[in-house]
Order: structure tokens, then sequence, then C-alpha cells
């Protein structure tokens, strides 16, 4: 039986938001390249397709940004936002940022991150209800972020609040995308001139004295304004989308029961749960990139200087690449999901969201093992690039 309406994907649409699956099942199987007109975007939506454009940088570029609305913005990227360059200037920077994300430096964090976790759910042992992402989910990678930055707790709110309003969108309507927003650097500006004379073991220190072979050849340390645009990106992308983790893991538990009480009798089962959901729910469902050459795709001309979707959330449920692909199985075999993308932007702190992800599913079993979902009051929030939950309100037995 064919489908008689033509496929619409619209990533500002939130009635398709809630659910984009069968969508994307149709793209794979009917329009595996889409066009959406109304937007003027590509889109990709099977999974080889989407690991060749994450590779391929020089096709696909990041040049111009990550996300749909900067992309056609057109606006000029600050040099050091690590997430809108290629190689090989992308590589310099990202050199100097993966010595912030060292095993050592990441195991470090883990006593601290675990005694943060039962300080937020400690309180809420014995109420009958509360709202996860406002409890602890929204909390926690505002923590994890003040600790790799040294920035002060009772300061931290205030820079989530301000890295998170920059991703915000109206209710079916792109983000509005200025200069201003790419460069508000200010919030940290504080916490750089105090860092510089009062060094500790964090990021912003490390920044301060790490040397370099910049591109044209000099051997230098980063200046104060690249600093500062190299820790507003690790703000703003460090917050949100491991919210979105733990959000998901506990929504996907209550609407599988069985398999939460299978993880509750088998704790070891954690780790790969947090891969399974990563995989079935990703938090970033779509990365934008720039064309930059013209293409020949499926019988059609992709032009030079298009936008391109490529659906992270769609690749992860292929039929193709995964058995049962649609299927929540904390006990499915994954060797490898794109979630953190691949390539020269694989997601450089991906192991501090997995130990996020892994303490707070930790946690949270060892206080409540039974919870359900207030769906009627749940909101789903999501944007061009992110889709996750707002709010998350559960009853616990």
């Amino acid at each position: 039986m064919s489908n008689a309406s033509p496929v619409y994907w619209d990533p500002f649409d939130r009635a398709i938001a809630r659910d984009p699956y069968p969508i994307y099942r149709r793209m794979r199987a009917e329009e595996p390249l889409y066009y959406n007109d109304r937007h003027d975007f590509y889109a990709l939506a099977r999974s080889q397709d989407i690991e060749t454009g994450l590779l391929d940088w020089e096709t696909y570029s990041s040049s111009r940004g990550p996300i749909l609305e900067i992309i056609q913005s057109g606006i000029e990227i600050p040099p050091g936002t690590l997430l809108m360059e290629d190689p090989p200037i992308h590589g310099i920077h990202r050199k100097l940022l993966s010595r912030v994300f060292t095993p050592r430096r990441v195991a470090a964090l883990e006593p601290e991150i675990r005694d943060y976790a039962v300080r937020c759910l400690e309180p809420l042992v014995g109420l009958d209800r509360f709202d996860l992402m406002a409890e602890f989910a929204n909390e926690l990678p505002m923590r994890v972020i003040g600790m790799l930055l040294g920035i002060p707790e009772s300061d931290q709110r205030t820079v989530r609040d301000r890295a998170d309003a920059k991703l915000r969108t109206d209710p079916g309507q792109p983000m509005k995308v200025t200069e201003k927003a790419l460069t508000d650097t200010e919030l940290f500006a504080e916490y750089i001139d105090w860092r510089a004379d009062h060094p500790s073991d964090d990021l912003m220190t490390e920044l301060l004295n790490a040397e370099f072979e910049d591109e044209t050849g000099v051997r230098r340390t980063l200046t104060r304004e690249e600093i500062l645009t190299y820790v507003t990106v690790l703000a703003g992308a460090g917050n949100e989308t491991t919210a979105r983790l733990i959000g998901w893991l506990v929504a996907l538990l209550d609407r599988y029961p069985d398999q939460r009480a299978d993880l509750v009798e088998n704790r070891d089962l954690i780790p790969n749960t947090i891969e399974e959901t990563l995989r079935f729910e990703p938090t970033g469902h779509a990365i934008a990139r720039y064309v930059t050459t013209e293409v020949e795709l499926y019988g059609r001309t992709i032009p030079a200087g298009s936008a391109m979707m490529l659906l992270v959330a769609s690749a992860n449920r292929d039929e193709d690449r995964w058995e049962d692909g649609e299927r929540y199985d904390i006990r499915r075999k994954i060797d490898r999901h794109v979630t953190f993308g691949r390539g020269p932007h694989h997601c450089l702190g991906n192991a501090l969201a997995r130990i996020e992800g892994n303490i707070a599913l930790e946690e949270i079993l060892k206080r409540f093992t039974e919870w359900e979902v207030d769906w009627d009051n749940a909101a789903l929030s999501s944007t061009s690039t992110m889709r996750g939950w707002e709010t998350l309100p559960i009853s616990v037995a």
C-alpha cells in the first residue's frame, strides 16, 4: 500500500517533532535525498549517506556552522568557534581542547560529579512528584561545565540560562541568528581575567597557558578573545545535550517498564542502556552542513551553496544498519551509532557525557526503582538540531 501524500519534513514543525520517526522511515524508503522548498534545505536520511557526509568535510563543510539557521544567515563566524571550522585550522584548535578532555581529567571529575548528583537527588527522596528536568537533569551538566571552567557554583545557573537561551526558538519558528549571539562572550570575561591572576587545575587555566603553533606557523598562546570563544562554545555544547540525555533515559525507561525492571536487577546494563538511549533518541537529532561544491546524488543535483541536514536520528534507526532499529532494547549489541558524529567533528566531550549519564542513572536507580511520567504535562522542546524534554514531571513509588 503506497502513501498518497508526499513526504514532508519540517525541522520547525512542533507536531512533527513529537514523533518524527514515521516520516524518517518514509524518507529513507521514498526520498533518501529530500528537499524542503519552504525553508530551502536538503536532507539525507539513510545511515550510509549520513556517515559519508560526516566524514567528507570538504564537501559537507562545518565552516558556516552546524545549525541550519546559522548557515542560512550568512553571518561571519568568529575564529576559534570549534564547531564551525574545517581542517586544518579545526585540527589546531581541537588539539588544544583535547588536552582538557584527557581520560585522566575526565576520570578525575567523576567523584565530584557523583557528589553533586547525590546532593541534587537526596532532597527528592520522599516526595511523591517532581520535575526531573528542573530538579536534576538541567542541574547536573551545568555543574560539570562549572567544574571544567572553574566557575563558582553560585554563578552557574546564570551561565546555563544564558547559553541555553541562545538555542531557544519560538514554537514553529527558526532560531533568530545575529552576529552578536555568536560572539556574546561577555559572560565569561570576568572569569578569564580572574583566572589569569589565580591559576588552578581547570580548563581556563589550561587554555591561558597552552602554547601551540597557529595556522601561520607562529608559536604562541591563545588571545583572550580566542579563549572566551572556546569557553562560550563549550558551555553551550555541553549543557543542553547532556541534560536531554538524562531526560530521555528516564522517559524511555518509563515507557518500557519491563526493561527498567531488568535494569534494576542487572545494574551492569547501565553503560549499554546509555548507548541504546543515545542511539534511539539522540539529543542532537540533526546536524547541518554547508555544501561547498555541486553534488550528484540519487539522480539529482545539489547546488553548491546549499544547506544540508544530516538526520542523525534517522540514521540511528535505519533498518539497513540496525536490526529492528525501531525497537528500544537495553541489551542490544551496539558497535557504533552516529549521535556523537564521526570524522573531524566527532564530539570531544563524548566520554564526559557518558560518565554523566552513567552516574545520573546509577544514582536515580539507587533511590527510585519505579516511576511514572505525567505525559499530559510533560513538554518536549525541539529546535532544528535538538530534541528533548523541557519538563518531565514524574511520580515516584
